[in-house]
């Protein structure tokens, strides 16, 4: 015998409570918390990687960097998840009063797990799409050489390259900021996924 439980759905205020409180982080998708999964070293040595190699300010503008703990806010979707890496332009727009839930990267950063990859791709970017700020989407392989950009031009069409081997050089749009794969991948290792 199967025994149905009701799902429960939270306002965004109700999640936000309770995200202060747990020890594991969550995503919320218009009512539902679903709780994230914790990311390999390999995972992490890329998201470490971009953000040692970004530089805080290009051409006399600021930028700030954060990596996985800060959480992103889309009232539009109804939507909380913490990016693996964000870029704000100019100063962090905050959610409410706390200094927790950002509104306004400018380029965000995924790297792809088996997972996530086909959400990372589909939905997830669909919702990062409705920020007004937003100008940059890359997604990077953790079992292989290999990057996707998604870069959005002043029609507001995007624009995708890809980029694939060690001697591949990943060349941002929305900034001047290259980083060579042998950077992006350094200490990280294939034979341990």
């Amino acid at each position: 015998m199967v025994i149905q439980t009701e799902k429960r759905y939270y306002t965004p205020e109700e999640y936000l409570t309770l995200e202060e409180k747990a020890v594991d982080k969550h995503e919320y998708r218009d009512g539902e918390i679903i709780l994230m999964s914790g990311g390999t070293t390999n995972h992490n040595q890329i998201a470490l990687n971009f953000c040692r190699k970004f530089p805080l300010t290009i051409e006399s503008q600021d930028y700030y960097t954060y990596i996985n703990d800060v959480r992103l806010g889309i009232t539009q979707y109804r939507f909380y998840t913490y990016p693996d890496v964000m870029v704000i332009k100019g100063k962090p727009i905050y959610e409410g009063t706390g200094k927790t839930t950002v509104t306004n990267p400018s380029i965000i950063v995924e790297v792809l797990s088996k997972s996530t990859r086909d959400y990372d791709w589909t939905d997830k970017f669909k919702y990062y799409r409705s920020l007004p700020e937003f100008q940059e989407y890359i997604l990077i392989d953790q079992y292989r050489f290999y990057g996707a950009q998604y870069s959005k031009r002043d029609d507001g069409q995007w624009l995708f390259n890809d980029y694939e081997g060690g001697e591949a050089v990943l060349k941002l749009a929305s900034c001047d900021f290259a980083i060579s794969f042998q950077d992006l991948y350094e200490r990280v290792d294939f034979d341990l996924v």
